[in-house]
């Protein structure tokens, strides 16, 4: 871009010796040029500041690293490579028939389980009866005993009762009395065993459904979708090939078809003035000679070069040698996505703010005669 205001500069000086005859003196042409470095750098300096421009320019987009939730042998790939997909087009399935077996085993146990809840009913209202019988035998022995006791105490050597009768009552009542806690224990267990519920929903039970919700999801999940709209590129996922679910080795990459963005890497002293919102234009090099219009979106905060993490290594003094740029993201005119470029192509962007603004006519002349420059491969 420079090198064009040089060039412009340097054809009009020619142009104004050869149409007014001024002669090529040692003042003449030292005069051209001191005058060229004044003016060429004063603009360069302005415009740099006021409308920076950068030939670091790219179209950027997010990938989705495509890989099943479960393990599994695929046997069905019917997506095409680079072709156009609604959200929730099949992208590949995987087979289904170890997953519908889980499904069909946590059934039956689902089955069973349902089926024991009123047998624990059952015995729960068993013990309640045991519990009340022997409650009935204790009350009848205990009332005997005392009888006896009774007696004994109030007839004396007279009484009809013997020490050993005495005893004997008083031996069956504590055994009814044992018996009583033994079933008083045993309804308690029932009665456990059968209230256990979660939410009205027998434990057993309850725990037996979780497992057949995550055995339903997994059978579901054999069958993988499109998250979004977008298509698949690079298609190489193939029929017997084993998914398996792990994040480093994604079997595809789905491109979604969204708002396309584009980002020019700025001098760090050239962003001091961009602010959101203001206009923006830029060239691809795969249309030569045509330019887009935009809009800054944002300034990102952030230089990657000044990242470190913490992962137990020191920071080097090399990191300090990189000379950084700033990311600006913008967004272009709907008419970009008329074209249907290839997803990140590259190009050269210009922003202009409001400081200055007359010289902006010269940024923007500048940056199409470089669109008319990519008609010539050589220059790239």
């Amino acid at each position: 871009m420079d090198l064009l205001l040089i060039l412009s500069y340097a054809s009009v000086c020619i142009a104004i010796f050869k149409i007014f005859n001024i002669p090529l003196t040692k003042w003449t042409v030292p005069t051209a040029v001191l005058g060229g470095v004044i003016i060429v750098g004063a603009l360069i300096i302005l415009m740099n500041y006021n409308h920076p421009y950068t030939a670091h320019g790219r179209q950027i987009y997010t990938s989705v690293p495509i890989m099943p939730v479960v393990r599994g042998k695929v046997i069905e790939v019917p997506v095409q490579a680079n072709q156009l997909l609604k959200q929730g087009d099949v992208l590949f399935k995987l087979d289904p028939e170890p997953f519908q077996a889980v499904v069909d085993q946590r059934r039956a146990e689902l089955a069973a389980a349902e089926q024991l809840v009123p047998q624990l009913l059952a015995q729960f209202n068993s013990a309640q009866a045991a519990t009340n019988a022997a409650k009935a035998e204790r009350d009848r022995s205990q009332k005997v005993y005392q009888r006896y006791a009774e007696g004994r105490r109030k007839g004396g050597a007279n009484s009809p009762f013997s020490d050993l009768e005495v005893e004997n009552r008083q031996q069956a009542y504590l055994s009814a009395e044992a018996r009583l806690q033994v079933a008083q224990a045993n309804e308690s267990n029932a009665r456990m065993a059968y209230e256990s519920q979660i939410d009205g929903v027998n434990t057993t039970v309850a725990s037996l459904l979780g497992q057949l919700d995550k055995a339903l999801f997994d059978l579901e999940q054999t069958v993988v979708r499109a998250p979004t709209d977008g298509y698949v590129t690079q298609l190489g996922l193939r029929v017997g090939m084993v998914a398996v679910p792990m994040p480093l080795r994604p079997v595809m990459t789905f491109i979604p078809k969204e708002q396309s963005l584009f980002v020019g890497a700025f001098w760090e002293n050239s962003i001091n003035r961009l602010k959101e919102g203001d206009p923006a234009e830029f060239i691809v090099d795969a249309k030569p000679g045509m330019v887009f219009k935009g809009k800054v979106r944002q300034v990102l905060p952030a230089i990657a070069e000044g990242e470190f993490q913490a992962n137990g290594r020191l920071l080097g003094a090399e990191v300090f040698f990189k000379h950084s740029r700033s990311l600006v993201l913008i967004d272009p005119e709907p008419r970009f996505d008329e074209f249907n470029f290839p997803m990140g192509v590259s190009g050269q962007v210009a922003i202009y703010t409001e400081h200055f603004h007359h010289l902006s006519v010269m940024r923007k002349v500048l940056l199409r005669m470089q669109g008319w420059l990519n008609y010539i491969f050589p220059f790239h």
